[in-house]
């Protein structure tokens, strides 16, 4: 092996001398810099001499190339072979790797380790190579290490934790996809590709693959559509949390997005997962130019559903199933996507521009012409009221549910016994302010059953309540009311009207029509588990095809992109949408509890019933802090401030996640296409 002979105190290289076959050979050394793997770092300040670095003559570098092949695991899950900047931060390569892969607003996806079954079993804080590597390791540095699925070396170079596992089977995705020299995409039949690695504990590694050299540029991706997913996928493969820790403990495998992959333990032709990790979607619509974005983020929904890490009810699981049955069917038949190969490509800048003019124009005369009247009065409060039933529960009481008379003004519930006593002015019966509070809609329409569930901030505790509505616009509105309410809008608020509509429309898909069910059989080599959930498997049983044909009767009018945002749009609806878990431990408490991060608030969750314990909101947050010395996390609010320490993940993890939706809450459609890389890592580096 050849080595380099520098000059410590100035960097200067004196011997350079590359013999092979006693022959000397020219090469492009441009894409090579030092890796040290003693301290885990690269070396790539141009300008800063070997002895700033702290680098001394006893230590060993590694002139190695900055850009090495990687598996990416999509979020379909098909698995692609492509070159990444090793030495760059982490989200700086996945917005190289969306670029290439025409995915548009990078700033929502990340890198993620794959997770082994054991790692559900166990927190963060007790794993054995977490404890052997957060040794002499920097504070701000994920030392998570797990197996990486698909690839015979195991990230896991610690010797403890989780056994290495063989590579997944060729029936979780789509054949792995490598590129030629010439730029064309290639396929592997089932071949799985390997590291040449010493395995050391240092990081180093000796020599390139050979199969390095065939990978040509980055930009070759482009000829990869990810508009369209294999249909061989199956649940095969992925983890299924089955309580609420384990849900939580999926989390930790998230790559820090200030510091590049090598750094994190990641080498070349290991398995990274590209997943969504923020759940704040900026302008998504059914436009060609964003069929890959709105397509994968279909397939990271879909899979989250049947893998029964987010819940809906037996009508939602009907409609998810006939909208996957509308989108194959499109597929199949084209979609008006796939016949034209310029449409899967990144559309130019020129008609980027063009498509989001059209966007804002139709925007605008939808609200010039859908919008409500104005009113004559502008100092008018809107109030909401009628006669609704509702429910307080209480421990060892067996009460029902009480019609009342039951208003909704700046805000605030107000319960009267009738109509008449509410307009004499007398006192309310009960009083609930929305601000803070959780709002879970459940309906049923084919029982006809619209409930909506409130979960009150106290002092303790969460309180509960329980509305009853007679029919879907009563459901509607209320549903509205309370949604905005939580988020500390009255009902003058412009959105009220468009909240009501949606939750009449996704009410209108979910009733099913049996004199309307097509001639259309479901195709004969999908099975049931392909379309539902597992704990729908008994119920729905000899009647899965007939009762997803009755709901894909309305939606068989749907086109392909109209279907995945659709569907989409059903997902976000659910009630544990977008929510990341984690396991803590508050100060001053024994017992390990859960953490929900949402795009716009802090939620404390029961870890045996998941029940909100208390939330707190952005808009009263004042600032989020790490002491790295001990792994504390403390959140300050304007009604008082959080300290915890996270079990099941790294703290720099729930700390990113904070800035993260911080940073993507900041974004405007005046200047969405510049991405302001440093105020992301200003918000979720954690330093100053």
């Amino acid at each position: 092996m050849p080595f380099l002979h520098f000059d410590v105190m100035s960097g200067r290289r004196f011997v350079a001398t590359f013999v092979l076959h006693s022959q000397c050979i020219s090469k492009d050394w441009s894409d090579h810099a030092l890796w040290w793997p003693q301290r885990n770092k690269w070396l790539g300040r141009a300008r800063s001499t070997l002895d700033q670095y702290g680098v001394h003559a006893d230590a060993v570098l590694h002139f190695t190339p900055m850009h090495k092949p990687l598996r990416v695991q999509l979020p379909d899950l098909r698995y692609v072979d492509c070159r990444i900047d090793f030495s760059m931060n982490t989200f700086s390569a996945v917005v190289q790797l969306c670029k290439n892969l025409g995915i548009r607003h990078p700033e929502e996806l990340s890198l993620s380790k794959p997770l082994e079954p054991c790692h559900l079993k166990q927190n963060y804080q007790t794993l054995k190579e977490a404890k052997h590597l957060r040794n002499g390791q920097p504070p701000d540095t994920n030392t998570f290490i797990a197996v990486s699925r698909g690839s015979s070396n195991s990230l896991d170079r610690s010797g403890g934790g989780c056994p290495a596992t063989p590579p997944p089977p060729r029936s979780l995705s789509a054949t792995p996809v490598g590129l030629q020299q010439n730029g064309t995409l290639k396929r592997h039949g089932g071949h799985v590709y390997s590291t040449q690695s010493d395995g050391s504990s240092d990081g180093g590694y000796c020599g390139t693959p050979p199969r390095a050299a065939s990978l040509d540029a980055l930009d070759s991706l482009g000829e990869l559509s990810l508009a369209d997913s294999p249909h061989e996928a199956t649940r095969e493969g992925l983890l299924t949390p089955k309580t609420l820790l384990e849900r939580a403990r999926m989390n930790v495998g998230w790559l820090d997005s200030s510091l590049s992959i090598m750094e994190q333990g990641v080498r070349e032709w290991d398995t990274l997962q590209l997943r969504f990790k923020f759940y704040s979607f900026f302008d998504l619509t059914a436009r060609p130019h964003d069929a890959s974005r709105l397509n994968q983020l279909y397939q990271q929904a879909r899979w989250q559903i049947l893998n029964q890490e987010v819940h809906c009810t037996e009508e939602e699981m009907l409609l998810f199933a006939a909208l996957q049955l509308q989108i194959e069917l499109q597929t199949h038949a084209g979609g008006g996507i796939q016949d034209s190969s310029e449409s899967v490509r990144p559309s130019s800048p020129q008609h980027a521009a063009e498509d989001e003019i059209d966007a804002a124009l139709s925007e605008l005369q939808a609200q010039l012409e859908g919008g409500p009247p104005p009113r004559a009065d502008i100092t008018h409060v809107p109030e909401l009221a009628g006669y609704l039933k509702y429910l307080r529960p209480k421990r060892f009481t067996l009460k029902g549910y009480k019609r009342g008379w039951v208003s909704c003004r700046d805000g605030i519930i107000r319960i009267h016994s009738s109509r008449e006593a509410a307009a004499k002015g007398e006192a309310s019966q009960c009083s609930v302010e929305l601000r803070g509070a959780e709002v879970t809609p459940d309906a049923h329409p084919a029982s006809r059953r619209y409930q909506i569930k409130l979960e009150v901030p106290a002092e303790d505790a969460m309180h509960e309540m329980w509305l009853r509505c007679d029919d879907e616009d009563q459901y509607a509105e209320w549903v509205a009311a309370c949604r905005l309410g939580s988020r500390g809008r009255s009902l003058a608020d412009a959105s009220f009207a468009s909240e009501a509509a949606a939750v009449r429309a996704l009410l209108a898909l979910q009733k099913p029509q049996p004199g309307a069910a097509p001639a259309l059989q479901l195709p004969h080599n999908v099975q049931p588990e392909h379309y539902i959930a597992p704990r729908f498997y008994k119920k729905f049983k000899g009647k899965l095809t007939q009762k997803v044909l009755e709901s894909h009767a309305n939606v068989k009018d749907l086109s392909l992109l109209e279907a995945k945002l659709q569907y989409i749009k059903a997902w976000q609806s659910l009630p544990d949408y977008g929510q990341t878990l984690f396991v803590v431990r508050f100060m001053g408490h024994k017992k390990d509890e859960i953490i929900s991060i949402a795009n716009n608030r802090i939620m404390r969750l029961d870890p045996n019933t998941g029940d909100h314990i208390k939330t707190w909101r952005y808009s009263t947050m004042k600032a989020w802090n790490v002491n790295w010395e001990i792994k504390h996390m403390m959140v300050q609010f304007e009604e008082g401030n959080i300290i915890f320490s996270v079990q099941s993940a790294d703290c720099k993890v729930v700390h990113e996640f904070i800035g993260g939706y911080i940073f993507l809450s900041m974004r405007s459609k005046d200047a969405n296409q510049t991405l302001d890389e440093e105020l992301f890592h200003k918000l979720t580096g954690g330093w100053t």
